[in-house]
């Protein structure tokens, strides 16, 4: 059997008769194209997976329970996972872009959240209680700091070096392998834990930490050449001063709003494991979902992937609306049809479907801001965005504090109809040129 070239594996994943066709990229980048593609798209198949498992809406919840540690800590998980690897990045885009090549950085923040998770299976066999979610929690906030380094670094040499039409596809990709992975081992969980294996959890960490160290190996083989630094400045301050970009460039702020409003995918999946706990919580139910996850990944990340490289502004209706017509199908069965959850295939199904939307929002919001930008000028919009977003996360996740005067369904169908508004509010987005 003849050996594929690396030029003709690219060509074959992106039904690209010219490998070598670039657009908005360096020359010489250019001829490392097919190359750095499969680098990308293998680092991000190991590092999707990782992230997978380190779940803070299913494996750090069980974790933490299995260590009896106060419900009180386990409500930290998903703001501190979000806002702490989003908020830091206005300052951190201006260390980073002193830098001419970026790669390492990312290689960097992948070995330091393999050392957190390694540091969390580590609490486990020494800690309990309080402590033991003291502990966690401030290896959390270490974790989405090094995530912070990634994300910016990340989209940079996306942009560098994977030319325009080719970015959505390879996220896609990766995505649908990833799912493929978590699927597996969601079903691998499923299992063991009806043979009452409690080290389950344990298992799943270690082998997250390892994939990120593998992940790490092949970022650092990309060919990235250097890159413009100027605007290279130390300071807040300084960063502070990109802030006037949501003032300045109209595209870049409509973005901004429609990417906040977009937060509902990610913020009301909570709550459908909270409606599926009050009818049955087993760790088995908890398995089901992390695979049911895997499984929306697996389905639909080439979709999106290769739809958002069309037009990631349509992505990003098309699954807003998909968010809203979902949760609203939740709070009508729950308010009317309440029955229907006994069977236990439905909430799931619902919450597959919720996860797809959310694949659709974050791959088309990621290929679009790539798009918009070129540059120094992409590294300060990634930067001005998510420190935006991790601050409104934090004023949106607070909506889940009205779980004392609002039932589970009502939170749903309120998240439900901020993803109406940010159906609205894409329809309105310029094509990203």
């Amino acid at each position: 059997m003849k050996k594929l070239t690396k030029e003709q594996v690219y060509k074959r994943l992106n039904n690209d008769e010219d490998a070598r066709a670039c657009k908005d990229i360096n020359e010489d980048d250019c001829k490392e194209v097919a190359g750095n593609f499969i680098l990308l798209l293998t680092s991000q198949l190991f590092s999707k997976f990782a992230d997978a498992l380190l779940n803070p809406k299913v494996t750090l919840p069980w974790l933490m329970q299995s260590l009896n540690v106060p419900s009180a800590f386990i409500a930290w998980l998903v703001p501190i996972r979000e806002s702490g690897s989003l908020l830091p990045q206005l300052a951190i885009a201006n260390i980073i872009r002193k830098l001419s090549v970026r790669k390492w950085v990312w290689v960097c923040g992948a070995f330091a959240q393999a050392v957190c998770i390694g540091a969390m299976v580590g609490v486990s066999f020494v800690l309990e209680g309080a402590q033991a979610g003291y502990a966690i929690l401030a290896l959390l906030v270490l974790f989405s700091l090094a995530r912070g380094f990634n994300s910016i670094a990340a989209k940079d040499v996306l942009g560098k070096v994977i030319p325009k039409k080719r970015r959505g596809n390879i996220s896609g990709l990766a995505a649908s392998i990833a799912g493929f992975a978590t699927l597996t081992f969601g079903l691998m969980m499923w299992f063991f834990s009806g043979q009452k294996e409690q080290n389950t959890v344990l298992i799943a960490l270690c082998l997250g930490a390892v994939l990120w160290v593998v992940a790490a190996l092949f970022y650092s083989r990309i060919n990235e050449y250097k890159g413009a630094t100027q605007g290279g400045k130390n300071g807040f301050l300084n960063a502070l001063s990109k802030l006037k970009l949501l003032y300045q460039d109209k595209q870049f702020a409509h973005f901004v709003i429609t990417r906040a409003f977009l937060l509902c995918s990610a913020l009301s999946a909570p709550f459908y494991i909270i409606l599926a706990s009050s009818q049955q919580f087993e760790f088995s139910l908890l398995a089901v979902f992390l695979a049911v996850s895997g499984l929306a990944s697996l389905i639909s990340g080439p979709i999106w992937g290769r739809l958002s490289d069309f037009s990631s502004q349509k992505v990003l209706v098309i699954s807003a609306l998909l968010v809203t017509i979902n949760g609203v199908s939740v709070f009508v069965i729950a308010t009317w049809y309440s029955q229907l959850f006994e069977y236990a295939w439905v909430i799931p199904g619902f919450y597959f479907l919720l996860c797809i939307a959310h694949q659709g929002v974050r791959l088309g919001r990621k290929t679009y801001l790539v798009d918009m930008a070129q540059g120094n000028k992409r590294t300060d919009y990634v930067s001005v965005s998510n420190t935006v977003i991790g601050i409104l996360l934090l004023m949106l996740g607070s909506i889940g504090l009205l779980e004392a005067f609002l039932s589970t369904a009502q939170l749903i169908l309120l998240y439900s109809l901020l993803g109406l508004l940010g159906a609205i509010s894409a329809i309105f987005l310029p094509q990203a040129e």
